[in-house]
């Protein structure tokens, strides 16, 4: 089969209905508007209620991006859903796909935590560039609302619930310019969350492990310190491997996880603040969905224009980190 090109051609984003400000923080945990948004950035975040699902929030996403791209549910090949938080644990795009009627489409789920949009976008690509599949829909979609400790105001401050989709589609023109994934397990326990799990004795000498999970848990610096370091890194090597520079960049997309990691990160790369894309103070941290969510954003506003291009970062739990670079439309 021959190689093909690829373009991003449509884009969607959904969050919950219910908006949780700093102010209302307070009443939860020791905290206040002041702290949170000099520490993070972030002034309110969306949070899903008990009717809300992370497979709905994915499919009123997916729905848009497919309109966007002007193409048809039952067009699409592949459906990625990037989640941290199903809502089943044997995975949730099988259910977005029967959602959607996108009845000719495999459907799987792709755990990367925050970095999973980006390392579903390079999945995609592959079956794309081989022939495999012509049109891939892929969706970061979280709901770490349902796992964070309310009482810990280290983590419960930063989560925000969402879903963004992009439609990607084999083009004769690439504009997937180049890619760098990377993960390091040595560093797994700065971000976790975890297993946990209660013995019950089946038979005498047999005993099985039972729970549920146990909430988010994550030591701040530590993670600031990686983000810092390797985010810039691993741009520069996308760079390297589309042959650009930092000059060739319209605008720096990363996981919206803290502000001041964003501008730290531009700094470093020496990228000026107008070319930062950042949407952190209305929805906080959505894990997978951040980018997506941000991207769709930002086109509809008319700040990101047809060709742009476009680097993009994902850093998280894994701890994993990647970026894509590519040039917007079709």
């Amino acid at each position: 089969m021959q190689n093909t090109g690829i373009a991003i051609t449509g884009s969607g984003s959904a969050m919950p209905a219910a908006s949780l400000e700093n102010q209302a923080m307070a009443a939860l945990v020791d905290t206040s508007d002041e702290w949170i948004t000099t520490r993070t950035g972030i002034k309110s975040r969306q949070i899903a209620s008990e009717s809300e699902s992370l497979s709905s929030l994915a499919a009123e996403a997916s729905l848009q991006a497919i309109a966007m791209a002007g193409i048809a549910a039952t067009d699409i090949d592949l459906i990625l859903l990037a989640t941290s938080t199903p809502d089943d644990l044997y995975g949730s795009a099988c259910k977005v796909q029967a959602a959607l009627g996108a009845n000719r489409a495999v459907a799987f789920d792709l755990t990367a935590a925050c970095s999973g949009f980006i390392f579903a976008i390079v999945t995609a690509s592959q079956y794309i560039r081989t022939g495999a599949y012509r049109n891939v829909l892929v969706i970061g979609a979280d709901i770490h609302s349902r796992w964070v400790d309310w009482s810990d105001r280290t983590t419960c401050v930063l989560f925000g619930d969402g879903a963004g989709a992009v439609v990607m589609q084999a083009s004769a023109t690439d504009k997937l310019l180049g890619f760098e994934l990377r993960s390091d397990g040595e560093q797994n326990h700065y971000l976790n969350l975890a297993y946990a799990s209660d013995t019950q004795e089946l038979v005498p000498g047999v005993t099985v492990s039972t729970g549920n999970y146990k909430s988010v848990t994550m030591n701040g610096k530590e993670v600031y310190r990686f983000a810092v370091q390797k985010v810039p890194e691993v741009i520069d090597k996308a760079l390297f491997h589309a042959n650009l520079s930092v000059d060739d960049i319209d605008w720096l997309l990363l996981h919206q996880a803290n502000q001041r990691i964003l501008d730290a990160v531009a700094q470093r790369l020496n990228i000026p603040n107008h070319k930062v894309i950042s949407n952190l103070a209305n929805y906080g941290n959505t894990s997978a969905a951040s980018i997506p969510i941000a991207l769709d954003e930002a086109v509809r506003a008319g700040k990101i224009q047809p060709n742009d291009t476009i680097v993009a970062s994902g850093f998280g739990a894994g701890l994993s980190w990647g970026a894509a670079i590519f040039k917007w439309g079709k």
